[in-house]
């Protein structure tokens, strides 16, 4: 009597799971290949093939990031002794924009000579925090960084500010000279 109710039981949940719902990723990336390709030609009038109808293509799931509107700038004021940098971050669009970083490091300057050497770094030196950290901008709000080089050497230099953002990357150059 035991065999007959295990039985049953492994009946009903073969059942329960050949009909129950499948989540989209796995209904709609699980055919094989070849079920892709038995899939029937259109044919011309005269026999000939014309082609294979094509399946429904899935939404790109980056489509948030695109209707995203994230606009960056970097100024560099050369002065006698240093060189102060500026980093503006603002939100053109309309929606609310969630930035996230993977550490306490939100930002970096980097300075490049004529031939591509860093010559200086902020960052360089520093510990951040390993927290994840997020920071909210809404429609027209805007982050700033500012950041000083002190006592460069003369010569023709590229500034590289970059945003650490994990889901809105920035980066922006800028060419200055040191007297």
């Amino acid at each position: 009597m035991n065999i007959r109710i295990a039985i049953a039981l492994a009946f009903v949940g073969a059942l329960a799971f050949a009909c129950s719902p499948r989540s989209r990723s796995s209904s709609q990336n699980s055919q094989p290949a070849a079920l892709a390709s038995a899939m029937p030609l259109r044919t011309s009038a005269t026999g000939e093939i014309v082609e294979r109808p094509e399946r429904p293509r899935a939404r790109p799931a980056s489509s948030q990031k695109t209707e995203a509107k994230l606009d960056s700038h970097l100024d560099v004021t050369v002065q006698p002794r240093a060189i102060q940098f500026a980093l503006g971050v603002k939100n053109v669009g309309k929606k609310h924009l969630e930035l996230t970083f993977r550490s306490g490091q939100s930002y970096d300057f980097v300075v490049v000579d004529s031939i591509g050497r860093e010559v200086w770094r902020w960052s360089a030196g520093r510990m951040f925090t390993q927290g994840v950290q997020n920071k909210q901008l809404s429609g027209g709000d805007s982050m700033h960084a500012r950041e000083t080089w002190m006592a460069p050497t003369p010569g023709h230099y590229t500034a590289i500010a970059t945003l650490n953002s994990a889901n809105f990357p920035t980066e922006q150059r800028a060419d200055f000279v040191v007297p």
